[in-house]
C-alpha cells in the first residue's frame, strides 16, 4: 500500500525535457538566425529575472513571454507574440519525457491519482502532453497561466487538491525540480514534496524537501513501486 493517493508533478525538467537553447535554435533557424550559446546567455539575462517576477506576482504571463522577446523582436521586425508562440511550438515539437517518465506514470496509473502543476504556458503543455501520448495519465492538469497565480503560491496547490476531491493533505506529494516554486509551495501549504536534483544544482538554505532524488527510477523505489 502506497502512502500517498495523489501524487502532483511539476512538468518542465521534472517529467519533460526542457531545452531552450534546442527550441531557440529552431525558432529563430526559421528567420535565418543562427542561434549561438552567447545569443542564449543575453535572452536568459532577461529571461530569468522575468521567471521570478512571475512566481513572485509581480507580473503576469503574458507580461513575461512577450518582453523575453522584444529585443530579438525589434532585430527582426517580427511581433514579439509571433515569436513567443513559434518557441512554444518549437519546444513541444522537441519535447521528449526524462528518462524513467514514462515508467513512473505507468506504474503509478491506477494506484494513485496523478495532476500536474506547472508554472508554464497553456500553448506548450496541452501541444507536449499530445506529442508525448501521456495525456490520458494525469486526472488534471493545473497551469499558472489559466489559474492566475503561479507555484509557491499556495493558491495554486488548493485549487489543485479541489480538483482532486480535497484529500487528506498527509496523503500528497509535490515532486518537482526548482526550489523556489515547487518545493518552497509544497511546504507552505503543508505538503510533502521530493525535489528531483539535477547535477549541480543545490537546494537554497531554509527550502528543505521531504525527499531528494537524483533520477525518477529513485522516485520509484520511495513509493515503493513493485515492477
Amino acid at each position: 500500500m502506497m502512502k500517498y493517493s495523489h501524487i502532483l508533478f511539476d512538468a518542465d525538467e521534472t517529467l519533460f525535457s526542457f531545452n531552450a537553447f534546442l527550441g531557440l535554435k529552431k525558432l529563430f533557424a526559421q528567420y535565418g538566425v543562427d542561434f549561438t550559446q552567447q545569443d542564449h546567455d543575453e535572452y536568459q539575462k532577461v529571461n530569468a529575472p522575468l521567471w521570478l517576477d512571475y512566481q513572485a506576482g509581480r507580473i503576469d504571463a503574458q507580461t513575461l513571454q512577450v518582453t523575453r522577446f522584444s529585443k530579438w523582436a525589434e532585430r527582426l521586425t517580427v511581433p514579439a507574440h509571433e515569436l513567443n508562440a513559434g518557441f512554444l511550438e518549437s519546444m513541444a515539437s522537441i519535447c521528449e519525457p526524462l528518462p524513467g517518465a514514462r515508467s513512473l506514470l505507468a506504474h503509478l496509473k491506477g494506484k494513485a491519482h496523478l495532476g500536474i502543476i506547472t508554472n508554464g504556458f497553456a500553448a506548450l503543455q496541452e501541444k507536449r502532453l499530445a506529442h508525448t501520448g501521456l495525456s490520458d495519465c494525469f486526472d488534471c492538469v493545473v497551469i499558472s497561466e489559466l489559474v492566475g497565480t503561479a507555484k509557491p503560491d499556495p493558491y495554486i496547490f488548493a485549487h489543485t487538491l479541489s480538483l482532486l476531491g480535497n484529500p487528506d493533505k498527509s496523503k500528497v506529494l509535490m515532486v518537482g525540480d526548482t526550489p523556489s516554486s515547487d518545493i518552497l509551495g509544497a511546504n507552505n501549504f503543508g505538503i510533502d514534496s521530493c525535489w528531483l536534483q539535477h547535477p549541480g544544482k543545490t537546494c537554497p538554505e531554509g527550502i528543505e524537501p521531504t525527499y531528494t532524488v537524483q533520477s525518477l527510477q529513485e522516485l520509484e523505489a520511495i513509493l515503493g513501486i513493485d515492477h
